[in-house]
């Protein structure tokens, strides 16, 4: 049986490719694997982070841009079409990320690059400005399997990057893990021609010479589920809000607002993307509805929609304070995503 198996996602969908690669790792035994993809706009978290800390999930959702949530740990990333994403996997004690790390790095010197591995998981580029990061790295082990992922700039929309992982300034006081953003430079800047297929087909030849043999490429489509073992299961799980943000490591978050009748201070306990506790103060002269609101919000989901819906179930209890409900209303649904 031949070592090697090369697979390429023909899908831009970031639920669909992190769920080929969950399903993939999982049933895999001594091969060593190189998946190649890419993903449309996505902004990418690892296994430990909380969404609400690290990204602008408020301008995600106006922009149409998907959270996806991976397996492995490390921090938050954008990713566009402009970025190729590349994952090694193999049994151990074959596993070694040293070995997929000189892989990448052959291949940017094939294509004329010269990058060094720098701290625990990127890649730079030496230049007159200074050490630029072009690639950022993750990885997952398990007893007997190891698997390292990681993406490559080629000529990724850097200024988008920084409106979805520069976080709104939100009182988060969050126990999960928070993103240091390096200065950053996209391969187009050394290689202006440069492309994904190029890069692909770089990145092939140097694994193949490493491992001194070849595969046929298995290309998967989304135009037909992939025949992996529970992969309408992982899908399902992918692309789920309750593992995209439900995961979130504990956290708490302070609203405050001043309306003109009254100000409000709106403090969450969040677990589990769930609210497990929620106090209300203002100084409203009808604080009765927000009392009512605090006790409402126990076990609701902290999102936008289920807590328009509390707000909703209050214009029936209190008619008299609709109007003050309403820009409340609005308000929450602003302000959390």
């Amino acid at each position: 049986m031949n070592d090697l198996r090369l697979l390429i996602s023909d899908s831009y969908d970031p639920w669909f490719n992190l769920a080929v690669e969950e399903c993939i790792f999982r049933e895999m035994t001594t091969q060593k694997i190189l998946f190649l993809w890419r993903n449309a706009e996505t902004v990418v978290i690892g296994q430990s982070q909380n969404p609400w800390k690290e990204c602008n999930t408020r301008r995600m959702e106006q922009d149409g841009i998907r959270l996806a949530r991976r397996s492995s740990g490390g921090g938050a990333v954008f990713h566009d079409l402009g970025n190729t994403c590349f994952t090694f996997m193999a049994g151990k004690p074959g596993y070694d990320k040293t070995v997929s790390t000189g892989i990448i790095l052959q291949a940017l010197n094939q294509l004329g690059i010269s990058a060094t591995a720098s701290g625990r998981n990127d890649l730079v580029v030496d230049t007159a400005d200074g050490i630029r990061k072009i690639s950022g790295s993750a990885y997952r082990e398990t007893q007997d399997r190891g698997f390292h992922h990681g993406t490559l700039l080629l000529n990724a929309d850097l200024n988008r990057l920084a409106d979805y992982l520069n976080p709104d300034p939100k009182k988060l006081q969050a126990k999960g893990i928070t993103s240091v953003r390096s200065r950053v430079a996209n391969l187009a800047e050394f290689l202006p021609e440069i492309d994904h297929q190029q890069v692909c087909d770089a990145i092939i030849q140097a694994f193949f010479a490493h491992y001194g043999e070849s595969a046929t490429a298995e290309v998967i489509s989304p135009d037909v589920f992939p025949n992996l073992p529970n992969f309408a299961q992982q899908f399902a799980k992918q692309s789920s809000w309750e593992w995209n943000f439900g995961k979130a490591p504990a956290f708490s978050h302070l609203l405050n607002e001043r309306f003109s009748w009254g100000g409000v201070d709106i403090f969450f306990d969040v677990e589990k993307g769930g609210i497990v506790r929620a106090q209300i103060f203002t100084d409203s002269l009808n604080p009765a509805p927000l009392q009512a609101l605090a006790k409402m919000l126990m076990g609701c989901a902290y999102r936008s929609e289920a807590l328009a819906a509390c707000c909703d179930r209050l214009q029936i209890q209190f008619p008299q304070q609709s109007a003050e409900l309403t820009e409340l209303r609005g308000w929450l649904m602003e302000t959390i995503k």
